[in-house]
């Protein structure tokens, strides 16, 4: 039997991680960029903060070199943290992204190799060849599922959206089991607070197209705080009672932007808030001395900072108003 890891394992990685966290990217620091008065300036405040040159009008290259930054950052605390399972929970999203290029480049008689993300579980090069030939049994055992599912639905009815259904379901599953074998709670709740906010973002997607409560049952992910049963309610009652629903839970304000949204409003806003809900989840890790909860937060903070420079960068390369910019920018960490 393997030793039980315990949380005074984690004292070096947990010092190490908030010696980092003074590197992340804090709101003032987002305010110097999003106010520079050229793009070469913002990038120099990046670069001062460890990031390579990010061109917004080369998108390709700046998402590659966000990428490598991601690699780098995931490589750098495998090697110290005392469970690689807590890295893998972040690692195994872009397993299931590769399989869905993958299984819509074979579809389509098309190269996926522009759209792959060697930044999983599994390397690009053992996953493509692993799909090619059908030979699953090298891959983790939900990966081989969900891949011989989606490719099933994808055959059988020639719908790509179907075949991601398929994908993103055993992606949740997947990591739900993740966090479930570590014993964490605090990675348990992080886990089902991203499943609550993707079952949110889905109802309200259905409401705006128009679709019932069947359709909507074949898309909900399971393992949310709120049960199916309930949104398959609000669904029937077409989007009534969805802001009471979610009312006592910490997605309050996105509920509250959702029942507009689904009136035909803008997505922008509540999908920014959407993303925060599962940020103020995390903040409490920043209060934690050691365990793995400093090591979630720290990596789960990266992923937004992340996403924050893309809307930085985009925005001004595209000359959106700062007001504009700003009010998308995701909850920082720091």
């Amino acid at each position: 039997m393997s030793k039980k890891i315990k949380d005074t394992d984690y004292l070096v990685i947990s010092a190490r991680v908030k010696a980092m966290e003074s590197g992340l990217l804090t709101r003032e620091r987002m305010e110097q960029v999003l106010e520079a008065k050229s793009s070469e300036d913002a990038v120099k405040i990046l670069q001062e903060c460890g990031y390579p040159a990010l061109d917004p009008a080369d998108p390709a290259a700046m998402d590659a070199a966000l990428s490598a930054a991601r690699e780098e950052t995931l490589k750098d605390l495998a090697d110290g943290a005392p469970d690689p399972r807590y890295i893998d929970s972040f690692k195994l999203k872009y397993d299931y992204h590769n399989v869905k290029a993958l299984l819509k480049a074979e579809a389509m008689g098309t190269s996926a190799d522009s759209m792959l993300m060697d930044l999983g579980r599994v390397p690009v090069a053992e996953l493509k060849e692993a799909v090619r030939t059908g030979q699953l049994d090298a891959l983790p055992n939900l990966l081989a599922d969900a891949v011989a599912e989606a490719r099933e639905v994808l055959g059988t009815t020639g719908d790509p959206q179907l075949s991601d259904i398929v994908l993103d379901r055993w992606c949740y599953r997947d990591l739900a089991q993740v966090a479930e074998s570590t014993g964490s709670a605090f990675l348990m709740g992080y886990v089902q607070t991203q499943i609550d906010a993707a079952n949110l973002r889905t109802l309200v997607r259905t409401l705006r197209m128009g679709k019932g409560p069947e359709f909507l049952r074949g898309v909900l992910l399971e393992g949310g705080e709120l049960s199916a049963d309930q949104l398959l309610e609000v669904s029937a009652n077409r989007g009534a009672g969805l802001a009471e629903l979610y009312g006592p839970t910490r997605f309050q304000k996105a509920a509250e932007a959702a029942a507009e949204s689904v009136k035909g409003g803008t997505l922008t806003e509540f999908e920014k808030l959407c993303d925060d809900a599962v940020s103020d989840y995390l903040a409490d890790a920043q209060f934690v001395p050691f365990g793995e909860a400093p090591l979630v937060g720290y990596l789960a903070a990266r992923e937004t900072e992340y996403t924050n420079l893309r809307i930085l960068l985009m925005g001004r390369g595209a000359g959106l108003p700062a007001e504009v910019i700003r009010s998308r920018l995701r909850q920082s960490y720091v």
